[in-house]
């Protein structure tokens, strides 16, 4: 890691119009703010002239990194393997399509120095078609009614991170949209500031309704992962106490038949599932409790887990 410096980490996949542009917007604001800085572009399978263009911003620039995926693995993995690679203490991420404005970079440093470790950009006068804008708010409040983390665009790829919070992330598939809500849930310390979005200029966007749909699949798998990660004896047990206890009631339900008429009158059916959701029951509970092992067998070889600081006198 190297003080002063910042770095950004920008995914592309087939913007060959934008990603020389947006290079010289960051590269003037930069100046303009006086920041020594590397630009790590991550080229997620471009089919197009991407790369190419990269390479020539590299031969002019060498605080220019270049990272190529072999094919389109998603935007998780390429912020990932910028992350692996940044050297600053402060790392902004932005989208190579130049609908993020470099000039709001100073909003974002403003709002770190007041004491936060992640600051999200808000797209709060949002330049794309309804088509995309409406399911991305209805997410957007779904994400804060059952989260709490008061964030209006988790999604908005224009963000500011202490190099702390990058530690604590491990992102795959689409949770790359739910960044603060996973920063948050760690007692991360996450703002937003309200950002300048812009028309897409060069290219087309990546993303369809398909989108919005996995993005309400993946919020229970951000429940889950925030509320239960640590717990998650709570989460299986629970289920499996419900279980078997609707399980337990119809076989008394049944036994009661069966004491008092001699029959269970043609309820068999209802005797099958009473027995099925009692062993469903009991699987559950078993889970969770081999769960909690495993949490506690992780917990126990990482005891620094949880630590925010350290500062300790040797005698």
């Amino acid at each position: 890691m190297k003080k002063n410096l910042v770095s950004f980490v920008i995914p592309a996949k087939n913007e060959e119009g934008s990603v020389k542009p947006f290079y010289g917007e960051i590269k003037a604001e930069v100046k303009r703010l006086k920041l020594d800085y590397e630009i790590i572009f991550i080229d997620d399978g471009s089919t197009d002239k991407t790369l190419p263009e990269l390479k020539k911003l590299r031969a002019r620039d060498k605080k220019v990194k270049i990272i190529t995926h072999r094919g389109n693995w998603g935007k998780s993995a390429a912020l990932m393997s910028g992350f692996n690679i940044v050297r600053g203490e402060i790392i902004f991420t932005m989208d190579a399509d130049m609908q993020d404005n470099p000039r709001d970079i100073s909003k974002f440093l403003k709002k770190l120095s007041e004491g936060y470790d992640l600051v999200s950009g808000w797209k709060k006068k949002r330049k794309d078609p309804l088509d995309k804008v409406i399911p991305s708010r209805i997410l957007n409040g779904a994400i804060r009614l059952t989260t709490g983390v008061p964030v209006h665009d988790t999604n908005c790829g224009f963000k500011a991170y202490k190099k702390e919070v990058l530690k604590s992330l491990n992102l795959y598939g689409e949770l790359y949209r739910y960044i603060p809500v996973l920063a948050a849930k760690k007692n991360f310390r996450v703002a937003e500031v309200e950002v300048s979005h812009r028309k897409r200029k060069y290219g087309k966007s990546k993303f369809g309704i398909e989108r919005n749909l996995k993005g309400f699949l993946d919020l229970l798998t951000v429940i889950f992962l925030t509320r239960y990660l640590a717990r998650p004896g709570h989460f299986f047990g629970t289920l499996g106490i419900i279980s078997f206890t609707v399980g337990f009631a119809i076989g008394l339900f049944i036994t009661y038949l069966r004491v008092t008429t001699g029959g269970i009158q043609f309820r068999q059916p209802l005797l099958f599932l009473g027995v099925f959701l009692m062993i469903v029951g009991v699987q559950l509970i078993t889970t969770g409790l081999l769960a909690e092992m495993i949490v506690s067998f992780h917990q126990h070889n990482n005891p620094d887990s949880y630590i925010e600081e350290s500062k300790l006198k040797t005698s």
